[in-house]
């Protein structure tokens, strides 16, 4: 290999862990990490905690921003946030006493790949 000749890694990956259901059936691991990403959407407040999150200014969000606009405790919320990053949806890291919390682009990408429709079902309906 010359040195202008660059192995690309990862992009057969992309293309088979992410392909939408109808195209091909889901493997047990991917159903598994997939369901888990979906389970912690199903609560409300956390769906909404990944949407204050993904829309703050700068795409990250304190901890400390994120517990007035819901009627529940910061520990509940925390345990919330908890679900999220266990679930691989946001990423986290502590600044002195304060938690930020950004979305993984990847996680989302890869949730909305699986529900992407082929162009041709699409067009069809």
């Amino acid at each position: 290999m010359s040195k202008s000749e660059l192995p690309v890694i990862g992009q057969d990956d992309q293309a088979v862990c992410c392909s939408p259901m109808v195209r091909e059936p889901l493997g047990e691991e991917s159903a598994v990490d997939l369901a888990r990403m979906f389970k912690a959407l199903s609560d409300p407040v956390r769906l909404r905690l990944l949407s204050l999150i993904a829309s703050h200014e700068g795409g990250e969000a304190c901890v400390c921003d994120l517990t007035g606009p819901f009627d529940v405790s910061q520990p509940t919320i925390s345990h919330h946030l908890k679900v999220l990053r266990e679930a691989g949806l946001v990423g986290s890291e502590r600044r002195g006493t304060w938690v930020y919390y950004w979305v993984l682009p990847t996680a989302l990408a890869r949730l909305s790949s699986l529900l992407q429709p082929p162009a041709a079902i699409g067009a069809l309906r």
